[in-house]
C-alpha cells in the first residue's frame, strides 16, 4: 500500500501541474473565442464568421497592447487607468498582486534581477537568495552607510512582495543559477528543484554549484 500511495503522489506531482498550466491555457483560449468571437461574429454577414477568429483576435488585442505601450500617449493612458483602479479598495489589492507576479518573469524585469547572490549578513549563520538591482548610487541622494553598497531584492515566499536591502558587497555570495530558477526557487520557498537534479545531490551540493 505504501508503495501504491508513493506512485499515486509521484503521479500527481506529474499530472497537477500539466493539467492546471493546460487549464489556464484552455480557459484563456474558450474566453477569448467565446467574447471576441462573439463580437467578431455580430459585426460579420451571416455564415462569415470561421471558428478560431476570437482567439487570433485576442493574441492580436495582445500585442496590439504590447506595441501600444511604447507610444507615449497611451502611455499616460495606461498610467491614468492604472491610477484608477489603485483607488479602489478590493480591485488595488489584486490588481497589483497580478501586475506584480507577472513583472517577476517581464524581460526588463530579467535585465534588472540578472545577478543572483547569497545573502549572509554580518554576525548570522543564515542566509538568504536575493536579486542585484543596482550597483551605482551616483545619481540618488541616498546617504548609505554600507561599504561598496549593492542594492538586493529579496522577494517573499508564495507571497507578492518582498524587501529592498543596501548592503555592502562583501555580504554576497554570487550564485550560478539563471533568474528563473532563483525567483522559483525563492517563491516557493526552496520546495522546487530542477528536474535533472537528483534529491541528494540537491541537499549536500553546496550553494552556488548548477
Amino acid at each position: 500500500m505504501n508503495k501504491i500511495g508513493s506512485l499515486f503522489l509521484k503521479g500527481l506531482m506529474v499530472t497537477i501541474p500539466v493539467a492546471v498550466t493546460l487549464a489556464i491555457v484552455w480557459w484563456l483560449a474558450a474566453t477569448a473565442e467565446q467574447v471576441l468571437g462573439g463580437l467578431i461574429e455580430a459585426v460579420l454577414p451571416d455564415s462569415s464568421y470561421i471558428p478560431g477568429m476570437g482567439l487570433a483576435s485576442g493574441v492580436g488585442l495582445v500585442l496590439l497592447v504590447g506595441l501600444l505601450s511604447h507610444v507615449l500617449f497611451f502611455q499616460k493612458l495606461f498610467f491614468w487607468s492604472e491610477a484608477w483602479l489603485n483607488r479602489l479598495p478590493l480591485v488595488k489589492t489584486i490588481y497589483s498582486a497580478m501586475k506584480d507576479f507577472i513583472g517577476y518573469f517581464s524581460p526588463e524585469q530579467r535585465d534588472h534581477f540578472s545577478k543572483v547572490v547569497l545573502v549572509q549578513l554580518p554576525g548570522q549563520c543564515y542566509q538568504c537568495l536575493g536579486f542585484v538591482t543596482r550597483e551605482q548610487f551616483d545619481d540618488l541622494p541616498l546617504p548609505l552607510a554600507a561599504d561598496n553598497p549593492v542594492a538586493v531584492y529579496l522577494p517573499m515566499s508564495y507571497q507578492i512582495g518582498g524587501y529592498t536591502l543596501y548592503l555592502p558587497r562583501s555580504c554576497l555570495t554570487p550564485v550560478d543559477i539563471s533568474f528563473e530558477d532563483g525567483m522559483r526557487l525563492a517563491i516557493t520557498g526552496g520546495v522546487t528543484r530542477r528536474a535533472t537534479d537528483h534529491p541528494a545531490a540537491a541537499i549536500n551540493s553546496p550553494p552556488g554549484d548548477s
